[in-house]
């Protein structure tokens, strides 16, 4: 791991006046900003501050930076490719790094998605398989096949596609609900990973399939966990059954696996646990590691075939920075880098230690629930937390934590030893205590 620990030359107090007054946050009002770290590093599990201090990253920079920072594989490929070709366009050109990502992905993702459109994040890797679930039944002949079906509770993105089939409570997007296309949404599934199955939690989307199967182009869902939207790990079965319903009512499953691909559930895919395999999945985030922005979103080749071959033809989507050659080389040398190592294993560890660190905050009067699944361990508490009293608990305790709305969670790069898991546990533990 490269590590810089050289003081920073950095103005400090004129770049954070500066970005206070200039500069537009995630989830943030310029009125009322949140106070934000100016960080000027990164090692192995920390980031260092402008004063010296280190944190330990318990989000990888929000679930990306799986191996952590300063890996020297990464940077070696980035390296390489940059002065080779750091980017060309994709239309009518074609380059090594995305056919051998692309050739990788084929070989480890669930069987049969063999057809891969590369695009620039998540949100689009979903804005992408929904244009394909519209696409796929218009090439059909079937125009009434336009909405989607998904269940409450999750989480697609930002973008406004994406947006219509998050949460239409919970999911932040309310404010744009009226120009949003109207989804239908089933209750979230109630039977919990680790209870015995209940097949009545099937009932509801069952029963908007039987009435709206007609209208219904895909159902679109985070396998096993659902992220933003709840941070909730539900029954592997729930997917087995979602599958031969669609099957049964000819309807289309996509999977969207942004934030649990690439072992963070314990599997190297979430859909794994259920045994299964979808006909579109997305997959973004944690595909180059945490350095590069980078999305792919695969498909089954009936998928891709009835596009090409109906009235429409082309899937008319086109990002200027579709499938960038820097971005793919350094994805390659990351899924390789995953591969090549006890991933399985550290993730286990990690799972253990979120285990033993957060027990002790579920009988704190103020906690809702604790719940862990693989590198992901949750508090959930019954009043929302106040962000920015958490950030300062967060920071004077050397660590980073970034919790929302009622839910405190904890994803750390893979290669976090039990030491680190430890203090992030513990103060996400007094956080509860204290409230």
């Amino acid at each position: 791991m490269t590590r810089i620990t050289e003081p920073s030359t950095w103005d400090v107090e004129r770049g954070l006046e500066f970005d206070r007054t200039h500069l537009w946050h995630p989830y943030t009002s310029m009125r009322e900003p949140l106070p934000v770290q100016p960080v000027v590093a990164a090692h192995g599990t920390r980031l260092v501050l402008a004063d010296g201090r280190e944190l330990i990253d318990g989000m990888s920079s929000w679930w990306a930076a799986i191996h952590g920072y300063g890996v020297p594989e990464l940077e070696r490929a980035a390296v390489e490719q940059f002065k080779r070709l750091p980017h060309v366009m994709f239309g009518g050109l074609t380059h090594q790094p995305a056919i051998e990502l692309a050739r990788r992905l084929i070989e480890i993702t669930p069987a049969g998605l063999e057809r891969i459109f590369f695009c620039d994040s998540g949100s689009v890797a979903v804005e992408v398989a929904i244009k394909m679930a519209l696409q796929y039944w218009a090439s059909r002949d079937n125009d009434r096949k336009t909405r989607l079906l998904t269940v409450r509770g999750g989480y697609h993105g930002d973008t406004f596609g994406a947006m219509a089939v998050c949460d239409p409570e919970t999911g932040m997007h309310s404010l744009f609900s009226a120009v949003l296309p109207r989804h239908l949404f089933a209750e979230r599934p109630r039977c919990r990973f680790d209870e015995p199955w209940d097949p009545g939690t099937l009932d509801d989307i069952r029963g908007l399939l039987r009435d709206h199967a007609h209208e219904i182009a895909a159902i679109i869902i985070e396998p096993i966990v659902q992220g933003a939207g709840g941070m909730w790990f539900y029954h592997p079965n729930f997917l087995v059954g979602l599958r031969e319903l669609c099957d049964e009512w000819g309807v289309l499953l996509i999977f969207d696996e942004i934030a649990t691909g690439f072992g963070r559930s314990g599997r190297l895919f979430a859909s794994e646990h259920a045994g299964i395999s979808p006909d579109i999945l997305c997959l973004g985030k944690a595909l180059t590691g945490g350095t590069l922005t980078l999305a792919a979103t695969l498909a089954r080749p009936r998928v891709a075939d009835g596009i090409s071959e109906g009235r429409h033809g082309a899937l008319m989507h086109g990002p200027t920075y579709m499938a960038n050659p820097l971005a793919c080389a350094v994805a390659l040398a990351s899924v390789d880098l995953l591969l090549s190592s006890a991933w399985q294993e550290r993730v286990e560890g990690l799972a253990s230690g979120l285990r033993g660190g957060l027990e002790a905050a579920r009988g704190c009067p103020g906690v809702a629930d604790v719940r862990v699944l693989g590198g992901i361990g949750v508090v959930e508490l019954r009043e929302p937390v106040d962000p920015v009293a958490a950030q300062r608990h967060f920071v004077e305790r050397g660590v980073w934590v970034r919790p929302f709305g009622r839910l405190v969670y904890l994803m750390p790069p893979y290669i976090t030893p039990a030491d680190e898991v430890a203090q992030l546990c513990a103060a996400v533990v007094e956080l509860a205590q204290a409230g």
